[in-house]
């Protein structure tokens, strides 16, 4: 069975720092893109930042400068590095995964979530 268990969310003052980490664990053979995402009360989830396995990324244009995602292939897991956070940022991050458990079973697996609080 595959998890995906994110840590490093909290209450920060805008201007401040956040690092969310996400690792995947259990039967993995191998992982393809991995990303965040987040889902603020009343609004749709959207997407914060992806990563191919070759380490391309893409970002949503809000979070653009600020954010910087990276991966430990080794690891199998995922970081978002939030820095000047602001109170828009306030939502509930998931980590999102597209892996195989066997070499042609790929599909998308979902976190928990982990809250992010910015106060004003």
């Amino acid at each position: 069975q595959v998890q995906l268990v994110e840590s490093g969310g909290g209450l920060v003052q805008a201007g401040g720092s956040l690092r969310l980490s996400c690792a995947a664990s259990g039967s993995i053979f191998s992982i393809n893109g991995m990303g965040w995402y987040r889902q603020a009360p009343g609004k749709q989830r959207e997407l914060v930042a992806r990563i191919t396995s070759g380490g391309n990324s893409n970002y949503a244009d809000s979070v653009k400068g600020r954010f910087t995602i990276s991966r430990d292939n080794a690891k199998n897991t995922v970081h978002l590095q939030m820095n000047s956070l602001k109170p828009e940022d306030t939502a509930v991050y998931y980590c999102q995964a597209n892996l195989n458990v066997v070499p042609t079973s790929l599909r998308s697996y979902w976190g928990q979530g982990t809250q992010v609080t910015v106060s004003s």
